[in-house]
Parts: C-alpha cells; structure tokens; sequence
C-alpha cells in the first residue's frame, strides 16, 4: 500500500483551516454590510479564494481508502451547491416566511399557521383549488388522447407526415402571454360575429375555452413524446401481429399501447404537473374573471382563476406576500403529493403490462 506523502499531512488542514477563515470572514463582512476598508471591497474574491483552498485541503485529504469518494463529492460540489441555493433553500425560506407577517421585504413577528387558517376560510381560494382540480383532470385526458391520436396520425403512411408534425408542434412554441391574447381575439371578435356570442362571457364556457386553448398548445408537445415511443416499437412484432390476423385496433390494443408504457407515463405526469402549473394563459385569455352566484354561500368574482393565478394575485395584486406564501407551499405540497402518486401508480401498470 503506497504511504501518503507527509507535505499533505501538513498542507491539508493548513488549507483547510485557512479556506473555513476566508469563508467566514467574506460571510461576516457581507452581513454586517462592511468590514476593513482594504478588505471590505475584494469580500467576492475572498469568498473564491476561500472556497477553492478548503477544496484544495479536502483533496489533499491523508487518506487514500476514501480519496476518490472526496474526489467525487468535489466534481459534484458545483451542481449541489448549484440546486442548493435555487432550490433547496429558497423553499425552506418560503416556509419560514409563509409562517410569518412577510412583506416582501421584512417581516416583524412569527405568527405560525395563521396565514394557512387564513388561506382555508377564504372561499375565493377554495373555488380556484377546486377548478384547478377539474382543469387538471380534464386536461390530463384529453391532452393525452389528442396528442396520442396526432401521434398516430404521424406515424402512419400519409405523405406530408413531416409538414404535420412541425405543424402540430408551433403551438407549443409561442408563448403563453401571446397565446392567450391571439385567442381573446378570436373568442371575442371571431367567434361572436358567427354565433352571436362570445365564450368569456360566461364563467362556464370561459373555463371550456381555457381548456381548448391548453389542449391547442400542449398537445403538439406531447404528441412528439408518444411518436418517439411509437417508433420504437419492433417491425416485426407488427408484421407477426399482422400475420396472425390481427386488426389495426387489436394491434393498438395489445401491442403498441403495453410497449411504450413507459412513454405514457411519462406524458401522464408532463400534462399532470404542466396543468397543475398553469398561469400564463388564465391570465392573457380570462385574468381569472367570471361570475359565481353561489360557492359556499358567497358571490364570487373569480369564476375562472385558477391556483397559479390566485397566488399570483394574492401577493403582487393584493400585496399580501405572507398569505401567498403560504398558499405557495401548499401548491407545492399537493403538486408533489400528486406526482409521487401518479408515477408509481404509473409505473405500476408498467409492470402489470
């Protein structure tokens, strides 16, 4: 067994030590917002310098059983730190903050789950979880049928297939804004001067309109997904198929639905979680408008604001940031909850088939 060098032995905790004090002090001076006039301006640098010496000790780390394990945990360093900061920890920020009075800039006390009793008393929000539920649902079948029947469509033996597919998939390439305010037009110009009626009108047929506009968009998308699939399906599992007698619809059936089983999945949680997400077009097409004569006893105003838009509104509109906090953890919490559910009820059937 080769003998560690002994300049590592001292060079190690050197650096290591050395690297946790610049880190340290680029920390402090940052968060009391000053320190030594010579130092105070290069705390960006210090910070650098800080990391990279504690890595340098930490590779030259005596010991030669775990080395690669240190050498490996330094390559992933960046990425984990990367969805640290992003991810990690503005989500237990926004949990602390969801239990405090936050204004978006500071807050003054701790006042625990008010904000989430809050939340559940207020009928406006409990309207935008249920419709949220029903567009989800809805979209979450008929995305996938559409797009599976476009899927078809381009893998069979029509000419023009590849004009089809680029043409089925630009929806999905425009933005939601833009979407959005393309079909006000055409619900309220278009559509009114042939049937008299325009469907935003009405909470009803608005949030049908929603749907249509969702399904117009997404469902080109989804669409290249199951072609993908489709066309890994063997040949010659097809022509034995074709030889034994069976029919296209038995073939669909029995063959090329169980065999990209993964490739439903897949779809299945892209359209669930996108649904669930969904803002950009209730607020171009509708801004969450539409009367309610009777929820819970109440009138309401928000016949066709969904989840994503109530939160929206709920902290920039009505400048209450606490409260929409709170509503944010709990849209994380079920769309979460949700997803674990549906992939392994997914891939249970993935098995099964």
């Amino acid at each position: 067994m080769d003998s560690i060098h002994p300049v590592r032995k001292v060079l190690s905790p050197l650096f290591l030590i050395g690297g946790l004090a610049l880190l340290g002090a680029s920390l402090a001076m940052d968060c009391m917002g000053g320190g030594p006039p010579p130092f105070y301006q290069y705390r960006g640098l210090i910070l650098i310098a800080g990391i990279l010496l504690f890595f340098a000790g930490l590779y030259l780390f005596p010991t030669l059983t775990h080395h690669r394990d240190i050498v490996n945990v330094i390559f992933l360093f960046p990425l984990l730190f990367t969805f640290g900061v992003t991810v990690i920890i503005p989500l237990l920020l926004g949990i602390f903050y969801s239990m405090t009075d936050w204004t978006g800039i500071r807050y003054t006390q701790f006042v625990g789950l008010a904000n989430y009793a809050q939340m559940f008393h207020e009928v406006s929000f409990l309207w935008s979880l249920l419709i949220t539920v029903l567009f989800v649902v809805f979209n979450m079948v008929l995305v996938n049928l559409v797009g599976f029947a476009l899927a078809l469509l381009c893998t069979s033996r029509l000419k023009g297939v590849g004009f089809f597919r680029a043409a089925y998939f630009l929806p999905n390439l425009i933005g939601g804004i833009v979407l959005g305010y393309v079909w006000q037009f055409v619900f309220n110009n278009v559509l009114v001067k042939v049937t008299g009626a325009s469907l935003l009108t009405k909470t009803p047929s608005a949030f049908a309109a929603i749907i249509v506009v969702y399904i117009w968009q997404y469902a080109g998308y989804i669409m290249l997904i199951y072609v993908n699939g489709l066309v890994t399906v063997p040949g010659d599992v097809l022509e034995a198929a074709a030889i034994d007698g069976a029919n296209a619809f038995t073939t669909l059936l029995r063959i090329k639905i169980p065999m990209i089983a993964s490739t439903i999945t897949i779809c299945t949680f892209l359209t669930l979680t996108s649904a669930f997400k969904q803002f950009d077009v209730n607020m171009a097409l509708t801004n969450g408008t539409g009367s309610v004569m009777d929820f819970m006893g109440q009138y309401l105003s928000n016949g066709t604001q969904m989840l994503a838009l109530n939160i929206y509104n709920t902290a920039i509109s009505k400048n209450s940031y606490a409260l929409g906090q709170a509503k944010a953890v709990l849209f994380f919490i079920i769309l979460a909850c949700v997803s674990l559910v549906q992939v392994r009820i997914s891939n249970s059937k993935e098995v099964e088939l």
